[in-house]
Formats: structure tokens, sequence, C-alpha cells
């Protein structure tokens, strides 16, 4: 495995070992034990989920208040560009954000740990991303952090017109999701 440390802390890109013969191709994408070494702690996942997107789809950036979830992501078709914000007071990166390009050509992992948002912009005609989550999703306990927000000045593609959710056009600010991660503020 090839590891490169994100300007986040702890927010891992991994890449896998791909074996390849005149058949085609094998990649262990997963190994408990290898991951929990790697990343220096326990990290047990309890769903795995997919997810399809059409180009210019933006999706998130999500996080959840209560129940955080860490995230194991992996791009199968397509390619996109993933933002992840770190939104834990203790963290030395904390109100600091930065991004990846996952694609399936690249053949990498990204761990993003518990307590950041994360989200995604769509750059080829489909893309498809598997990821792993720490703990169940919880509908009640959902933030969205507004993709725009202008504290953040996250650098997305240029000239981007995303698709939106409903939810993910409505975003909070920066301030209100750290305000519902330690302050118990309800905004939803």
């Amino acid at each position: 495995m090839n590891i490169k440390r994100t300007p986040i802390a702890d927010v891992l890109l991994i890449g896998l070992q791909v074996y390849r013969d005149p058949r085609g191709a094998f990649c262990e994408t997963f190994n408990q034990t290898q991951f929990q070494e790697l990343i220096g702690c326990q990290a047990q996942f309890v769903q795995d989920n997919e997810s399809k997107s059409k180009q210019g789809v933006l999706r998130g950036l999500h996080l959840q208040s209560r129940r955080p979830q860490g995230k194991l992501i992996r791009v199968t078709q397509g390619e996109v560009y993933d933002v992840f914000v770190d939104c834990r007071k203790e963290s030395e990166t904390f109100g600091q954000w930065s991004s990846a390009i996952l694609s399936e050509q690249a053949q990498q992992l990204l761990w993003i740990p518990q307590g950041l948002a994360h989200g995604f912009f769509t750059l080829s005609h489909e893309a498809v991303l598997q990821y792993k989550v720490t703990d169940f999703y919880d509908p009640g306990y959902e933030l969205t952090l507004d993709w725009r927000d202008p504290s953040l000045a996250i650098d997305w593609p240029s000239n981007i017109d995303p698709l939106l959710s409903d939810k993910d056009s409505k975003g909070l600010t920066f301030q209100e999701v750290i305000e519902a991660l330690y302050e118990e503020k309800d905004f939803n």
C-alpha cells in the first residue's frame, strides 16, 4: 500500500496494490488488520454504501452531530473532486479543508475520520462511490455544511453550476455547523 497524508490531520489517501496479468486484474480493497494498523486506532465498519451520480452532481458537505461517521471511500467508476472539512475543535487543522481527485483508474481509498464534513463533485459522465462507515446513518442528526460557505473558500472546479438535492442547496454555515456540534443547537 502506498500511503499519502493529506493536509488535514488523520485523513489518508491509500493507494491499492493492483496485480495485473493477461487475464485481467486483482486488488485487495480492504483488510481490517492492515487498516487498523495504518490509522493507528480501532475502526469498526457497520454499513457499506454506494452512490451513483451524474456529471455535475454535487453531494454534501455532510456529517452527523451525533453518531459521527468515519468513512472509507473508493471510486469504482468515473472521477470525482472529493472535499473534506475538519470540524473537530481539538484538531490542529480545525476549520481547514482539503480535496483529492478520486477515480477508478487511481485505485485509491480515502480515509476520512469522524468529525469531518464530506462531499464530492462528479467530474466524469457518471461516477460510482463505494464507502464504508463506522456508524449508522441517522437523519435526525444529519448536518449539511454549505458547499459555498465564504468563510471556508473551498476551491471547487471552476465554473460549476452543480446539480444539488434540496437538502444540499440549503446547507449551514461553518459556524452554524460548529454550534450544532458543540453547543447542541438544533438547525434541522
